[in-house]
């Protein structure tokens, strides 16, 4: 369960699958971010088929990966760009569907009756 408030950002440019947890976090400082702030950062690997997310949980680093056996991850087109992702959109992704097609409902906000 990814906790509320949680950024999850995709890298859209493939990065070499090689690299463990901390050659993926380097990877997050050297663009500028700080690795250990508690966003998920995703990565893809060239072909499309296997991406790894890499984050920090307070206590250590922890690193998922996973591999489509007869089909490939959604990715948006290949650049230097970064994409943020809601958690069902997350969720989409690492379940093999198009993550794009998903979009959160609009809600107003309740307003208090005085």
């Amino acid at each position: 369960m990814i906790p509320a408030g949680v950024k999850v950002l995709l890298a859209s440019h493939p990065v070499d699958f090689r690299k463990g947890p901390d050659g993926l976090l380097a990877l997050v400082r050297d663009a500028g971010s700080d690795p250990f702030n508690g966003s998920l950062y995703v990565f893809r690997a060239k072909r499309a088929d296997r991406i790894k997310i890499v984050w920090w949980d307070g206590s250590g680093v922890c690193l998922y990966a996973k591999r489509l056996e007869q089909s490939k991850f959604c990715w948006p087109r290949i650049g230097p760009h970064r994409v943020q992702l809601n958690h069902a959109q997350l969720l989409a992704l690492v379940d093999g569907l198009d993550w794009k097609k998903v979009r959160p409902v609009a809600v107003k906000r309740p307003q208090s009756v005085g």
